[in-house]
């Protein structure tokens, strides 16, 4: 368009008086320079509010991806055994041994195991001390079932370190119960009854071995 006005201009001027061309050169300079200087303004007019357009619709883009990020849930991570269910909670439950006795503390402390089903020393009141750990008393002699340093399981008038026990549900539904604070080179000592019904010593127990395995049984009022 500029050129076109110089050109045209240019020819029709040619005409005219040499002051007369002059002036006109000079205004048709000044109208270039005008157009000229709006188109740039206009120009640059353009892409400002197409880069603020681009950056407002990137930035839109941006804060949902955030957004999505932000709300969608964690990814499942490796399954944990639970055990919420034991935490909390008292029961009053007869423990089966996998050897077919019910384990009772009688009233002078001595734990062992009975074929009897209506002894009233197996009636154990379990109670949850924290997540997966337990203590359990009978009911009737009022002593804790309780393991020492030695591995040796006996029933403690008191309630101490000695009395904190593991329980875990095994694969076979049995639990086992393990001292929480004890080990024998650096192994779990458990909670067992050999074939006899007398208890074992806790080095010579494993979580494997059927002795260490018990069947919590609802007492029934």
């Amino acid at each position: 368009m500029c050129k076109w006005m110089l050109t045209n201009g240019a020819s029709a001027s040619s005409h005219l008086p040499r002051r007369c061309r002059r002036r006109c050169c000079l205004l048709l300079l000044l109208l270039v320079s005008s157009v000229a200087v709006t188109c740039h303004d206009l120009g640059q007019d353009m892409r400002y509010s197409e880069a603020t357009n681009s950056s407002s619709s990137s930035s839109s883009s941006s804060s949902s991806s955030s957004s999505s990020s932000f709300s969608s849930p964690p990814s499942a991570g490796r399954h944990v055994r639970s055990y919420n269910h034991l935490q909390g909670d008292v029961r009053w439950r007869k423990l089966y041994s996998y050897n077919k006795y019910f384990l009772k503390i009688e009233k002078n402390g001595k734990v062992s195991g009975t074929k009897k089903e209506n002894c009233p020393y197996s009636i154990l009141e379990i109670t949850s001390v924290e997540i997966g750990v337990v203590a359990v008393k009978s009911i009737n002699s009022n002593y804790y079932l309780a393991m020492n340093k030695k591995g040796k399981v006996y029933g403690s008038k008191e309630f101490n370190s000695d009395c904190k026990l593991k329980e875990r549900i095994e694969e076979n539904g049995y639990n086992t119960y393990a001292s929480l604070n004890w080990k024998h080179n650096g192994r779990q000592m458990f909670v067992a009854l050999n074939g006899r019904g007398a208890t074992k010593r806790g080095q010579k127990t494993r979580r494997k071995n059927t002795s260490a395995h018990f069947l919590p049984m609802v007492v029934m009022s």
